[in-house]
């Protein structure tokens, strides 16, 4: 009797190879029938669990956010209080895009493209989230735990020092003579960060 497979479905590797592709060359330049040929089926296979090139890219996009949604809602729930929270949330935001670099390519395609779903799905996902956020801000902010700021910009100060470092990381190896992306730089750069907003918002 034949053992069941534990490699991953035909379906998880089209979301993985379209992920890759469209993560390094965007929507426009991304043939459905490249990423079937390198997934090695053929393209109305392809078409079998994705009917359109719109609805695989929504798939990669809306699938890559997952574990985001899953990191922003835990960080702002429960009894957490504080800069220590704070700092837990920034943490954990910097690795988890250090180790999904293709996510960090995507979602900066989308914005500087103007991508099919930026301002359709991602915009119903992402703004309760960012409301959350900073919701959770100005609660720290009235009970004293954290200085006094305006929450939303708080928070796109905080996305923009952790994203666009590793998406802009071709660029800064020419600026630290070194590669933005190793250990060593990545550690620096999480210690850097979160010292600076650290001093900026601690009471």
């Amino acid at each position: 009797m034949a053992l069941p497979s534990t490699g991953p479905s035909t379906k998880e590797t089209i979301l993985a190879v379209a992920l890759r592709r469209f993560a390094e060359n965007g929507y426009a330049a991304t043939s459905l029938t490249d990423i079937a040929n390198e997934v090695g089926i053929r393209k109305p296979s392809l078409l079998h669990h994705f009917p359109s090139k719109d609805a695989l890219y929504r798939a990669v996009v809306l699938e890559s956010f997952v574990d985001w949604v899953d990191l922003v809602e835990d960080a702002t729930s429960g009894p957490r209080e504080g800069w220590p929270q704070v700092e837990r949330v920034l943490h954990a935001a910097f690795i988890f895009f250090e180790q999904h670099p293709e996510f960090v390519q995507l979602i900066r395609r989308e914005a500087l493209d103007g991508g099919p779903i930026l301002t359709e799905e991602l915009t119903i996902l992402l703004k309760p989230l960012f409301e959350r956020g900073a919701m959770f801000l100005e609660r720290e902010m009235d009970a004293g735990r954290l200085k006094r700021y305006d929450a939303r910009q708080l928070l796109l100060t905080g996305y923009g020092a952790i994203l666009s470092y590793l998406s802009d990381a071709p660029l800064i190896v020419g600026l630290l003579d070194d590669d933005p992306r190793s250990e060593a730089a990545l550690a620096a750069r999480r210690q850097h960060v979160i010292a600076v907003l650290r001093e900026a918002c601690a009471p």
